[in-house]
């Protein structure tokens, strides 16, 4: 990659690589330190490829300019996000602006924790906030019926199916988010904390891929 054709040159992205590693965290409860950006991990991924990738899905938008973002609408056009029920919930959770737009450190921290070197306690972390629809740090009945909504076909229910989810107990979601909190809600306070979530991840071998 020439310093003509990118904002950034080759030395610049490879000395970012080598810079960017420390560790930036912030406390979320019960001593839970949970990572705020992935530029933490930047082993992860090569960041001249992320780079062209970024580039590449608004090439006329970013050119020569470093402070370049991307509209959520443009990063939804990658095949792993368009494919993932959470894509815009990863955007939201990335976007250092909050509003799903990212810019290309953005970017790379939503590349490095969901490529495949990332170890699964990075994963976890992320995939903790992606599901704390209302963002109070834990994961309530709420956050857990919406995840499953999302995790489940909507082609196998009717609306009016969708409609019972909200006003009937026994209901197939509420069943399901009972069970998981029967088996994973350690302390009984009808939520999950990041340390039990964690917990039952680690039981998953399915998790990180």
């Amino acid at each position: 990659m020439g310093q003509g054709n990118s904002q950034f040159t080759e030395a610049e992205l490879q000395e970012y690589q080598v810079t960017t590693r420390g560790h930036n965290t912030t406390t979320i409860h019960r001593s839970i330190q949970v990572t705020t950006r992935v530029t933490t991990h930047p082993q992860y991924i090569d960041h001249t490829s992320a780079h062209k990738r970024f580039k590449n899905l608004a090439l006329e938008k970013v050119g020569h300019n470093r402070n370049a973002k991307l509209p959520m609408d443009k990063l939804l056009t990658l095949p792993e996000l368009r494919a993932n029920p959470f894509c815009e919930r990863m955007c939201l959770i990335f976007s250092s602006t909050k509003d799903g737009d990212c810019t290309f450190e953005d970017f790379l921290d939503m590349m490095s924790v969901f490529s495949e070197a990332a170890p699964k306690s990075v994963k976890a972390e992320y995939a903790f906030r992606i599901f704390d629809f209302d963002g109070d740090d834990y994961l309530g009945r709420g956050d857990l019926e919406e995840t499953i909504t999302k995790l489940v076909s909507p082609q196998r229910f009717s609306p009016g199916d969708m409609e019972a989810s909200a006003s009937t107990k026994g209901w197939k979601y509420c069943a399901l988010v009972n069970r998981v909190l029967e088996e994973a809600d350690l302390d009984d306070d009808g939520m999950l904390a990041f340390a039990e979530f964690e917990h039952v991840i680690s039981k998953s071998p399915d998790f990180a891929k």
